[in-house]
């Protein structure tokens, strides 16, 4: 399996980004191949990060360097994501 990085973006207080990371640890141990990391908007990196992505809504999530989404979590198209760049 192809290594994949998942960044998310997130700020504090925020639900959307709770209920992704959330569904991200219930899944996780399926994609060892994966390495995840959650980046705070607030911090000097998280902010460069929403910056260069555009990302004016949390989370937002990053796959292999490209912005995948921003906002609510579409939990299929990310899992079909995950599975078309692991291979």
């Amino acid at each position: 399996m192809k290594e994949v990085v998942v960044e998310s973006l997130s700020s504090p207080g925020c639900h959307n980004c709770k209920v992704f990371e959330e569904f991200w640890h219930s899944v996780e141990s399926g994609y060892p191949n994966v390495k995840y990391r959650n980046i705070s908007v607030m911090t000097p990196e998280g902010m460069k990060m929403a910056s260069k992505y555009g990302i004016f809504a949390s989370p937002g999530i990053v796959i292999n360097g490209e912005l995948f989404f921003t906002g609510g979590v579409n939990r299929d198209k990310f899992i079909q994501k995950i599975k078309e760049l692991s291979t």
